[in-house]
């Protein structure tokens, strides 16, 4: 019963529940990114590249016909499909790009929030320093 405690109040910690929150609307963010390579940024490409999708773009490494679309080709044998790896790799550079500049404002937004304050006084001593102090110039008079 304690060990069920313990994963509750872990899981109810604010950053635990950040975490999952960061998670469901990067997953959400991601399709989005992934809609606007494939469906805006890689026909354009495709076309100045003969017209194709770009995303079915492969070498056949099975002596497969070049004009079959990627999934005939791999139902046919093993494919190098570059044109797919670049689509995804494009996704990424994206999603990298934009978290880099999220975290970025974040990282700014805090440097702006905290408060511009003077140094804090150093604390008084110590009483037995005081007195030490007090011997010390009695002592030298």
């Amino acid at each position: 019963m304690a060990m069920l405690q313990e994963f509750k109040d872990f899981a109810m910690k604010g950053n635990v529940v950040d975490l999952a929150v960061g998670v469901i609307i990067g997953a959400a963010f991601g399709k989005i990114v992934d809609s606007l390579v494939a469906d805006i940024i890689m026909p354009p490409i495709g076309m100045l590249l003969g017209g194709l999708d770009f995303a079915n773009y492969y070498v056949p490494l099975n002596g497969q016909a070049a004009s079959l679309s990627l999934v005939e080709a791999k139902k046919l044998g093993a494919v190098l499909a570059y044109g797919n790896f670049f689509t995804i790799l494009l996704n990424f550079i994206i999603l990298a790009f934009v978290i880099f500049q999220m975290v970025r404002l974040v990282a700014k937004l805090r440097r702006d929030e905290a408060p511009a304050s003077a140094p804090a006084e150093p604390a008084p001593p110590a009483e037995d320093i005081v007195l030490l102090r007090e011997i010390r110039d009695s002592l030298r008079k």
